[in-house]
């Protein structure tokens, strides 16, 4: 997935409210920029840090910038745009480029499936149960090379773990993928100390059935491709 207008490097001066971060720009000049990223950005909201911007002048946004990527220490870029991991998996999906998932040929977004939820992906083909596949973003790493996953409490998550073991109890196949949206990773596990609720509700998802799949990713400044899958620990 190619960012659709090329990014600018900016200064964090703070994130704030969840959805806003002020910037300076190389010229110095302050803007408030988008920040679409729910959770808490553990380690990746300090000030001071190099950001990068998309730009836009679409006239129905009020805010003509917004965050896409923190550059860490060694210069990993981590995309903190949890709207990218969908959009870059629709295109992998139509491809059959996940092998765990390349048998099914149809592919439909934000289908409704439980109670006021909507599932990332409903991928069907004949001969083979429907699969519902949800997508997470992770960007959380507090230890060299392993991700992790949540990085705050997500009563959201745990829900939708919920739905997915209600999938499997059903006869259907669900699958929950975590896109780690950074390049120094090659291990994942889930954050329990963090939100021991999701941790709990993880283990009784998959003693239902509910399979998971870790994939990692390489990011430019020119957009997000999704990569190879990467080990995941236990939890």
């Amino acid at each position: 997935m190619r960012f659709q207008t090329p990014l600018l490097p900016a200064t964090l001066i703070r994130r704030y409210k969840r959805f806003l971060a002020d910037c300076q720009l190389p010229d110095g000049r302050e803007i408030t920029a988008h920040c679409a990223n729910p959770g808490s950005m553990m380690g990746l909201a300090d000030p001071g840090s190099t950001v990068w911007l998309e730009p836009n002048d679409d006239p129905k946004k009020k805010l003509k910038y917004g965050l896409r990527l923190v550059e860490v220490a060694g210069g990993t870029l981590v995309g903190v745009d949890t709207s990218v991991p969908n959009r870059a998996l629709k295109s992998a999906l139509e491809a059959r480029q996940i092998a765990a998932l390349s048998a099914y040929e149809t592919v439909r977004a934000e289908v409704k499936y439980a109670e006021k939820s909507r599932i990332d992906f409903l991928l069907s083909q004949p001969g083979l149960p429907d699969c519902y596949f949800e997508v997470k973003s992770v960007t959380l790493s507090r230890q060299p090379g392993l991700a992790e996953f949540p990085d705050s409490v997500t009563a959201r998550g745990a829900k939708h773990l919920g739905n997915l073991a209600d999938m499997c109890r059903s006869g259907h196949r669900a699958v929950l993928l975590y896109l780690v949206q950074r390049g120094d990773c090659e291990r994942f596990q889930i954050a329990g100390d963090i939100d021991p609720t999701y941790a709990a509700a993880w283990d009784a998802a998959a003693a239902a059935g509910v399979e998971r799949l870790v994939i990692a990713t390489r990011i430019t400044p020119e957009g997000v491709a999704i990569a190879g899958a990467i080990g995941a620990g236990a939890g």
